[in-house]
């Protein structure tokens, strides 16, 4: 069983047949760092949820806080300290399983491709990696742990998906993307996120191998929303106004990537990132923000096959149960 699981379970032990749920008047939403949580600072900066709570005929006062990682957030969720966590789609998908369904996905947010970055010459694939060589990313149940897998199945054969699993480094992003640009240490490769990916790929010794689009075989939801269904029964307007706030965030994306880039750097101020990188990204990647979800039941079916969940579900709206998903584009 792995650290997220058994955290998942220990928090369960604690949580199963009480009821966290808050008023629809006062929502904590769980959010983290990085260019995928920018729809969220978009929310805040710019009142987005307040503005359709109003148009749903309520009076809703979200308060964000940080929460550094996916095991941490599922904690949060369950426990009740937040009421909507954004994170990794593989730790929403456990949640759901060691539940049955007491937590489920609300929406997406990013679907931006993971990277898998080194700076070894040469190394062109996974094969090309030696037993010496280490692989940072945030953490062993982060959605680029399962994507590692999944290209290690392909690579090296059915029965092979941990095959580098011992060579992988948990490390928060900014020491990762130190690790590789410095070249001063073991770890010399790299799972990133952006923007982090983009930075990492200016200093010219460090290469893309392969990222999480060719891995999938399409988009994969990077982050998500998620929730306690004793919470969204209780507040049944929440998912459908928060659906809508993020389509406002995407649309801002879209628009006007020079405002985002400016409320992202008020939020996450950088000194290795400038705006103009930042607005070039983001014209470049403005289709990775969004509410649809992308690569649910790939990973889904992934993770159950290697012992990841009990089962699959049967389709990704089992999961991401929201009326206001249905009928559009996600797997």
């Amino acid at each position: 069983m792995n650290s997220l699981m058994k955290t998942t379970v220990a928090a369960l032990a604690l949580t199963v047949g009480t009821s966290f749920a808050a008023s629809a008047e006062d929502v904590t939403i769980g959010t983290g760092y990085g260019i995928g949580f920018l729809p969220l600072h978009i929310l805040d900066a710019k009142d987005l949820i307040e503005a359709r709570a109003k148009e749903a005929g309520l009076d809703l006062t979200p308060t964000y806080q940080r929460i550094s990682g996916s095991a941490a957030m599922q904690d949060a969720v369950i426990s009740g300290s937040v009421d909507l966590g954004a994170y990794g789609v593989p730790a929403i998908l456990i949640g759901w399983d060691k539940t049955r369904g007491k937590i489920v996905g609300v929406a997406g947010v990013n679907a931006s491709p993971l990277t898998l970055l080194t700076n070894r010459e040469g190394v062109t694939d996974l094969k090309g990696f030696a037993e010496t060589d280490r692989i940072a990313m945030p953490s062993l149940v982060s959605p680029q742990m399962y994507a590692l897998q999944k290209e290690s199945e392909a690579e090296f054969g059915e029965g092979q998906q941990d095959k580098l699993r011992q060579q992988v480094v948990a490390l928060p992003h900014p020491e990762a993307l130190n690790s590789i640009t410095a070249g001063a240490t073991e770890v010399n490769s790299y799972f990133a996120a952006p923007p982090f990916t983009q930075i990492a790929l200016k200093n010219p010794k460090v290469h893309a191998v392969i990222d999480s689009n060719k891995i999938w075989g399409g988009q994969s939801t990077f982050l998500a929303f998620a929730a306690k269904t004793d919470f969204l029964e209780e507040n049944p307007k929440v998912a459908d106004v928060v659906i809508a706030a993020l389509d406002d965030a995407a649309k801002l994306i879209r628009e006007n990537p020079e405002e985002a880039a400016d409320i992202y750097l008020a939020a996450e101020p950088s000194k290795l990132m400038t705006k103009e990188d930042l607005v070039a990204f983001l014209r470049e990647n403005a289709d990775d923000f969004g509410p649809e979800v992308h690569g649910v039941q790939a990973y889904a079916d992934f993770m159950a096959r290697h012992g990841g969940l009990s089962k699959a579900p049967a389709n990704w709206q089992e999961v991401f149960t929201s009326a206001a998903l249905k009928g559009r584009e996600g797997s």
